[in-house]
């Protein structure tokens, strides 16, 4: 949620003078908020490590082949198409808060299955739950923590998503090194149940809560968020509440959000990002790396850190720079690692195999060792780019440009467009690297990053700095 500006005509929530909030508890429900999305992020991590472990397992365990593999990391990603669906409804139905809790459920049921799995069926049926639940917690994560903040603070805490998702990442890829994918799994229970105990203790937002006419459980929120109601205003709500129609999709304030969270879902999973997460050790040894397992920590710390830079900045850079900036890095980045591969396709007698943790030698270093090191410059300069823009903005946008009574649909509709992305980009991504060889794969993934700059561009407008209710207006032409 956020305060809006003294000069709007009606207010979700306003402070008296203009002053800004200063409760500090906006962050730790925030905080609690986020550790859906680091949930999410760890089931999208663990198949990076797991699917090793799993390849190496002994009977009785269940092991993993070529197809099977290819669908462990694949099939989560539908479940979360599915969850898209499913958040997109609980949202406006149950609310905010109680879809929070609610996606701790298939979480953890997804895990224990994993981690009690005889079977390829059960371990692929536990992905699917934890699937389930990263769609769920992707679409309502967002839109709780920008309804509970104040615009000079919410590009920081929206940024948080994206942040808490990357740190899951690393987390199982690191834990990844040292346990086995049972093991990991139960790890993979912590966050969901801590997420459980601290969403408990948090509000429903106010803004949800003025839309169901609770002025005075909203009032109690507001005071637990930004310690005080007092000459806080409420908006007219009666338009707010309203059942979607695609009648709807002829306004202008309407089908313009709609385009541009859609197109900005699915260039971020053209990017390829996803299926270099997925398949991240793959990808490195396929580069011929010694320790591909250690690459992937890399990456992922790389990709923490800028993250937290993105979320420093945001609210001073502006979301549009940053994610025209982001795009350009990543044309350079995926465009150099295709080259890569082009050079290295045909010298398969060479040796290119680079140890991350040798001392660096004044010996001269062949041709093929320089261009090993040109795929982790490429990859890590990816990583970079896709963590400062396209990482955290596309969720960011998603919850500060749809109007609040068609919230729900709409953003279940662009969770969807960004899981099936996810699943066809993850799925496809072995066919696509024999038939268009790893060289062709990334170059195609640089083409799709210069549509994504060219549409920011052109069509994504900037958010810093305004309440939600100046968005809308700027969508309807007001």
């Amino acid at each position: 949620m956020t305060p809006e500006n003294s000069e709007e005509s009606h207010p979700l929530l306003r402070p008296p003078g203009g002053s800004s909030p200063c409760g500090r508890r906006v962050f730790l429900a925030a905080f609690a908020a986020a550790l859906g999305p680091l949930s999410f992020g760890f089931a999208l991590g663990y198949s990076s490590p797991a699917i090793p472990s799993l390849r190496r397992a002994a009977p009785p365990a269940p092991r993993l082949d070529d197809s099977t593999a290819s669908w462990f990391g694949a099939i989560v990603t539908l479940g979360a198409a599915a969850g898209g669906v499913l958040g997109g409804w609980l949202v406006d139905c149950a609310g905010r808060k109680l879809s929070l809790l609610l996606c701790t459920v298939p979480f953890v049921a997804g895990f224990a299955v994993i981690t009690a799995a005889q079977d390829v069926w059960m371990l692929l049926g536990g992905r699917l739950l934890t699937g389930l639940a990263c769609g769920v917690a992707s679409l309502v994560a967002p839109i709780y923590i920008s309804e509970i903040s104040y615009p000079a603070v919410r590009g920081l805490l929206g940024s948080c998503v994206q942040l808490m998702v990357v740190i899951g990442i690393l987390l199982a890829y690191l834990a990844g090194r040292v346990l086995e994918w049972r093991w990991l799994a139960v790890l993979g229970c912590v966050p969901p149940s801590f997420m459980l105990l601290l969403m408990c203790c948090m509000p429903e937002t106010p803004r949800f809560l003025l839309t169901q006419h609770k002025r005075q459980e909203a009032m109690a929120a507001l005071q637990f968020l930004w310690g005080s109601e007092q000459g806080w205003e409420e908006p007219c709500v009666e338009s707010e509440h309203q059942v979607f129609q695609l009648a709807l999709l002829r306004h202008p304030g309407i089908y313009k959000p709609f385009l541009i969270g859609i197109s900005l879902m699915a260039f971020q999973q053209l990017s390829g990002i996803n299926a270099i997460m997925f398949y991240a050790e793959t990808i490195f040894e396929e580069a011929k790396f010694k320790d591909s397992s250690l690459a992937s920590v890399i990456m992922g710390t790389i990709q923490v850190l800028f993250t937290a830079v993105a979320a420093l900045i945001m609210d001073k850079a502006g979301r549009r720079l940053l994610l025209a900036l982001s795009g350009v890095v990543m044309v350079f980045s995926t465009s150099a690692f295709g080259t890569y591969f082009k050079l290295t396709q045909d010298g398969s007698n060479n040796s290119s195999h680079v140890d991350l943790l040798a001392p660096v030698s004044t010996e001269p270093v062949d041709t093929s060792v320089g261009l090993a090191w040109l795929a982790v410059g490429s990859m890590c300069l990816f990583i970079a780019g896709f963590a400062v823009g396209w990482g955290p903005i596309p969720w960011l946008l998603m919850s500060e440009i749809f109007p609040l009574h068609v919230k729900g649909v709409a953003t279940g509709v662009c969770v969807l467009t960004n899981w099936l992305m996810a699943f066809l980009v993850t799925k496809e991504f072995n066919n696509l690297m024999e038939v268009l060889r790893p060289y062709g794969v990334f170059w195609l993934a640089s083409a799709f990053c210069i549509f994504g700059v060219l549409f920011t561009l052109f069509w994504v407008p900037e958010t810093k700095g305004k309440t939600l209710e100046q968005i809308t207006a700027h969508f309807e032409g007001r």
